[in-house]
């Protein structure tokens, strides 16, 4: 199990610590593939994009309108937090029902 996120995301800690077996892959350093964000775009749409960011904000309309692929590759921290990829599933975010599809609550 990979949780894609921040190391220094408190939710994406939270995470964690619910998820011993997940390993980190730190967006900021490492990026996240391009396979897994177009898996990840099919099965979330828009809302892979974290459109409430500060990052989000301090972009120009031009660049918002990018392709969500090209602008995730550009600004791997406008992704929404934690993705949470299993062999079986995807998960994004970390609300009660992502929890709870994770065995967790």
């Amino acid at each position: 199990m990979q949780l894609f996120g921040l190391k220094n995301c408190d939710t994406c800690r939270k995470a964690l610590k619910a998820l011993p077996e997940a390993k980190l892959v730190d967006v900021r350093s490492e990026g996240v593939p391009e396979d897994v964000l177009k898996k990840a775009l099919g099965a979330f749409g828009d809302a892979l994009v974290n459109t409430r960011s500060t990052t989000w904000r301090g972009l120009d309309d031009a660049t918002r309108a990018q392709d969500p692929i090209v602008l995730l590759k550009a600004h791997p921290t406008l992704m929404k937090r934690p993705l949470i990829v299993s062999d079986r599933d995807m998960h994004l975010g970390w609300t009660k029902p992502v929890q709870e599809a994770l065995g967790v609550v």
